[in-house]
């Protein structure tokens, strides 16, 4: 769990820190993206803290499984304690599982990069610092990496963002579910300071700006 010195500094950063996310935009559609047929297919994405971006992923149409967890990292079967204190290359990251036919994965990364998290924030997201709070893209494939890599130059070239997008487009190694307690976080602790802060208004921002890809029912990892 998060200890008391981090819960302090939560407190002392809120009031100032501006995080993209409580006023976000909508962004450009992909210009480049895939025509999938397949059933399933998997996206990793790192955007700081793993309990809101996996929260607001629960909550889109098409997606079918999101878990917490670690990756792009060396070494293996970390754990969240020496993720958190750094040397590992790890990154808390989401596994999302979706139907591409339903949502493609252009439009995941739309998702990722307009109400998930803030691609300008160089290792850190709003009160979190550390590589670990990285923005990252792990592609599965020469596809992924291909549509990652023109969404970037697109928003780059739109001016999207006021900053430069730091991003990392890292091809993919390795995952590592997170421990039990992290997964659906967010849904069995609405009550917390963090998760309000932070996270909730991410779930409200999806559901105002793209409407068509929310699900007000969220898709949990284990059934309560």
């Amino acid at each position: 769990m998060r200890s008391a010195l981090y819960a302090a500094s939560v407190l002392a950063l809120v009031a100032t820190s501006a995080c993209a996310d409580q006023t976000p935009r909508a962004l450009p559609a992909p210009v480049v993206d895939e025509h999938s047929t397949a059933a399933t297919e998997t996206a990793v994405l790192a955007g700081g803290c793993f309990w809101g971006v996996q929260g607001v992923f629960e909550h889109v149409k098409g997606v079918t499984q999101v878990v917490s967890g670690y990756a792009g990292g060396n070494v293996k079967d970390p754990d969240y304690e020496t993720v958190s204190a750094g040397g590992t290359g790890n990154a808390e990251s989401v596994r999302v599982t979706f139907d591409p036919r339903q949502v493609s994965y252009g439009r995941v990364l739309q998702i990722f990069f307009s109400v998930a998290h803030d691609p300008t924030e160089l290792n850190r997201q709003g009160p979190d610092e550390g590589p670990n709070y990285r923005s990252d893209v792990f592609a599965q494939n020469a596809e992924q990496l291909k549509i990652a890599r023109a969404y970037v130059d697109q928003l780059t070239k739109a001016h999207a963002f006021a900053e430069p997008i730091v991003t990392r487009l890292d091809t993919y190694t390795n995952f590592y579910p997170a421990e039990a307690y992290h997964q659906d976080y967010l849904i069995h602790n609405p009550d917390s300071m963090y998760i309000q802060m932070n996270d909730l208004p991410k779930i409200a921002n999806l559901k105002r700006i793209y409407p068509g890809f929310y699900s007000d029912k969220p898709v949990m990892v284990a059934a309560r």
